[in-house]
């Protein structure tokens, strides 16, 4: 007999065991029928076994989905062997509520389940049984160290000042565009910019105020970039976004929309109304390129142009542009 299989004879003496133990049991026939229901289930369910011995699973819990069940008991009858199903994989099979007071912010048991073919004296397999494990506790403790990780991880990426990028992750974002633009020789653009004259901001208006021109700068990049653009703070006043697939002249385009929506913004202080611009320096991509840092010097020299040509504007870099001063 296999390893994989129980005998449906030897089966009936672990009953009054498993009538006990905190798992539930269950036994279903080859149509799906119930033929053993233990208190653990009963309990659970609110359900008696002579409420639903006889009754296909189905009918009595409908929230099972019927084709995935159907199609994991099969490969139990058709291979003889055990399978299993785990709360990452489905949360639960049977929908019971959840009581335990410690993971009291689960609404539902989370639930691993194993189906054990049983065989029976003369080797066929006609039944298989159902042990469901209630693993609420460890499901709820790992999915709150999941949400803690991943809470941590976005801390460790995200610029407090204004909830975008910070440069380290953004350094590395640029680095993975870089790659992939080079292996598969496709087409993006980079931005960078910052405040005009930021300096006398802080001078004349505080620090205080300063911090605040660039929430709002950052909130209005927020607004206008696509699902797709990368954005972060590189530092003080300085901002960048990686736009994938873009060309410099479509690049452009979203330029102007920042540079003319934050050219419109009007920074309320206590005391003061504060207006202000940007200058924006944009680069493509280019197979001339060895290193991500070059593609973020082009961008550097177009913004250099900028400020050297009366700021407020934009600019793509040209290979005409003088290099920034060393």
């Amino acid at each position: 007999m296999s390893n994989n299989t129980l005998d449906i004879n030897e089966f009936h003496w672990m009953m009054d065991m498993l009538q006990t133990i905190d798992v539930g049991l269950v036994v279903l026939d080859a149509d799906f029928k119930i033929q053993v229901w233990n208190s653990f289930m009963e309990n659970h369910s609110g359900l008696s076994p002579d409420k639903v011995k006889g009754e296909t699973i189905f009918d009595s819990f409908k929230e099972i989905p019927e084709n995935w069940l159907r199609k994991k008991v099969a490969s139990v009858f058709l291979l003889k062997n055990r399978t299993f199903t785990t709360w990452e994989q489905r949360p639960y099979v049977f929908k019971f509520k959840n009581y335990r007071p410690i993971t009291g912010t689960a609404k539902y048991m989370y639930q691993n389940t194993t189906f054990i073919p049983l065989s029976s004296t003369d080797g066929t397999v006609n039944h298989i049984c159902m042990i469901i494990y209630d693993v609420t506790d460890i499901a709820v403790n790992k999915l709150a160290l999941n949400q803690l990780n991943t809470t941590l991880e976005n801390l460790s990426r995200t610029d407090q000042l204004t909830q975008l990028n910070n440069r380290g992750y953004w350094e590395s974002c640029l680095n993975s565009e870089f790659e992939r633009c080079s292996r598969y020789d496709t087409i993006s653009s980079l931005i960078m910019f910052d405040i005009d004259h930021f300096k006398q901001v802080n001078d004349q208006y505080g620090h205080p105020a300063g911090d605040e021109v660039i929430r709002q700068v950052a909130s209005t990049l927020k607004k206008l970039l696509r699902t797709t653009d990368i954005a972060g703070r590189y530092g003080g006043e300085e901002f960048g976004i990686i736009l994938t697939d873009t060309p410099a002249k479509e690049a452009l385009v979203l330029a102007e929309r920042i540079r003319t929506e934050i050219e419109a913004l009007l920074v309320l202080t206590d005391e003061h109304k504060i207006k202000f611009t940007i200058s924006i320096g944009i680069s493509e991509i280019s197979l001339g390129l060895t290193q991500p840092i070059d593609w973020l010097k082009q961008s550097d020299v177009a913004l250099y142009y900028c400020k050297e040509n009366g700021r407020n504007c934009c600019a793509i870099y040209t290979s005409n542009m003088k290099n920034l001063p060393s």
